[in-house]
């Protein structure tokens, strides 16, 4: 088992010296750890608030969560001998059966004595002078490190909206990134569900199916794909373990670390009834593939429309009432300029008689009342609410973890106007501090397991490097970092993705937060040549002391 912070451990004890401290116990500090520990031989500790390993798949216990990407790669790729013993029981797992994996693993990699749950961390300062990382839990230990290793995740602070008079309320309400670990029973009860993104998506069709009442109040209107979900069959497990090479060569090759490719033909090069036709038979087959029916969805607006306008049919031929249909469909925006959900009976949903939809552009709510919820029109008896309103995704979890690098400068303030990395991975004035799938690499745009992979690789290898020529200290070069931010933006402006004014990508579901498009997206391909070209040039855009 995992070791567990005692509540007794001893506040005013001397720091525990390490090599490196990794926060957060999901697929990116378990990885971490296992590199760190087993491959350099390094004294490494991975620190977990929660009280069980999972990151995300931890916290994430909705009704109806799963993983977008399909089970046989969304996993690890880099130990043959745990894929050859796994066995995925869906094409898309839930939650449960993702931290069954993650623990196979730990269990397998002997990581688990390396892990202290329930350690909260509550700060991290640098000392210039010693080159050595102090992290500070909230029950008052400390740990000392010259490398700290962020593994907290890119949708891991949950983004709990302020409004009036929730604290009134009644009844119960939960956020989705933070769902009770026994579940929740709806059985009998009225419930409002705020949001529409991917998770909402998710979650209405079980919410619908267990409770007396749903209430959807959409913000925004989205595409979706069915998932077409099913068993894992016999033939499935022998096909990706015969070819399990193949699928990693063809992930990582990618743009999106998927190991399929994206048709090399445009939406326009073909007459409408081949195009319809390409549409139709990925729509049948389901799932995130549908991006990759024509090379220019992302790039053409034209084109882009082709796939839209064919999403925007199939809300209307599932949704029987017209004018429910059309509050459905999106008109603000391009498929998959925004994260584009994969879902098992959302639009359905709509169909069954103890479900409404309320459009809160229409009728935007006024308050929570101690009996539901008011809009400018009227007011909606609950018993639940569920906030499924996403994350303060990619910079949240980082800056919560209050920060301090060289001369005392603060990531907080550091990012105020927005994110500043250097490839995802460092920041300048925080030396020594990696950061997993942070802004400004691939990240959220890929399948999360491999860019997890890479990055952990590559910090390992920098590390290692550091070691064998007596390096101390690495710090991301500010010069290069404003050149990196600036290709971030341009790779962005090469696709149609900062046209969604409302996506999470900007951090537009967070008030306040800056506008600015977050993840790098470039490829993944691409950005694992960039990122390996400068390790071989000896960490260019780095100053090493």
């Amino acid at each position: 088992m995992a070791i567990k912070e005692s509540a007794a451990s001893a506040v005013n004890a001397a720091p525990r010296q390490l090599d490196a401290i990794i926060i957060g116990a999901g697929f990116s500090g378990l990885y971490q750890l296992h590199k760190l520990r087993d491959d350099l031989g390094l004294n490494a500790v991975v620190l977990e608030k929660a009280d069980g390993i999972g990151g995300t798949w931890y916290w994430n216990r909705y009704p109806g969560a799963r993983c977008d990407s399909e089970s046989y790669y969304y996993c690890y790729s880099f130990n043959k001998e745990i894929e050859q013993e796994w066995s995925w029981s869906e094409r898309y797992p839930e939650h449960p059966e993702i931290r069954k994996y993650l623990n196979f693993v730990a269990d397998k990699l002997d990581l688990k004595r390396d892990i202290r749950l329930n350690t909260e961390v509550s700060s991290a300062v640098f000392d210039d002078t010693a080159n050595i990382w102090t992290v500070r839990t909230k029950s008052g230990e400390t740990f000392s490190a010259p490398f700290l290793i962020t593994a907290v995740g890119c949708l891991s602070t949950a983004n709990v909206p302020e409004m009036k008079g929730l604290e009134t309320f009644e009844g119960q309400w939960y956020h989705t990134g933070l769902w009770p670990q026994d579940g929740v029973n709806f059985a009998g009860k009225r419930v409002g569900q705020i949001g529409t993104g991917s998770t909402g998506i998710q979650a209405a069709p079980v919410i619908a199916e267990q409770a007396r009442h749903l209430t959807v109040f959409q913000r925004t209107a989205n595409y979706s794909i069915p998932a077409r979900n099913g068993p894992v069959t016999a033939e499935d497990v022998r096909h990706t373990r015969e070819n399990y090479d193949e699928i990693w060569r063809l992930a990582r090759a990618g743009t999106n670390g998927h190991p399929f490719t994206i048709s090399t033909q445009s939406a326009l090069s073909v007459s409408e009834a081949e195009r319809q036709g390409i549409y139709e038979k990925a729509w049948e087959r389901g799932g995130l593939r549908f991006r990759a029916s024509f090379s220019d969805v992302l790039q053409n607006a034209d084109a882009n429309l082709t796939a839209s306008d064919f999403l925007r049919s199939k809300i209307k031929e599932v949704v029987k009432d017209p004018a429910i249909a059309e509050m459905l469909t999106p008109y603000d925006h391009g498929f998959a300029t925004k994260r584009p959900p994969i879902d098992s009976g959302y639009f359905e949903t709509f169909n069954r008689d103890n479900v409404l939809l309320v459009d809160i552009k229409a009728e935007p709510i006024v308050e929570i009342t101690p009996r539901g919820i008011r809009t400018t029109k009227q007011q909606y008896e609950l018993d639940i609410i569920v906030f499924a309103t996403g994350f303060d995704a990619l910079t949240g979890p980082l800056v919560n973890l209050n920060i301090s690098g060289s001369d005392g400068a603060r990531l907080k303030d550091e990012w105020s106007a927005g994110p500043r990395t250097y490839l995802g991975l460092q920041s300048p004035k925080f030396p020594n501090l990696f950061t997993i799938t942070g802004p400004g690499s691939p990240s959220v745009l890929c399948n999360m397991p491999i860019a997890i992979e890479q990055h952990v690789d590559w910090i390992t290898e920098c590390i290692r490097a550091m070691r064998a020529n007596g390096h101390m200290r690495i710090e991301a070069d500010a010069d290069s970092t404003e050149k990196w931010v600036a290709h971030v933006n341009e790779a962005a402006d090469a696709t149609l993705l900062p046209m969604a004014s409302s996506s999470w990508y900007l951090g537009a579901n967070v008030p306040g937060k800056p506008r600015v498009f977050m993840p790098y997206a470039g490829g993944f391909a691409r950005y694992t040549a960039i990122c390996d070209d400068v390790a071989q040039s000896g960490y260019r855009g780095f100053a090493l002391s």
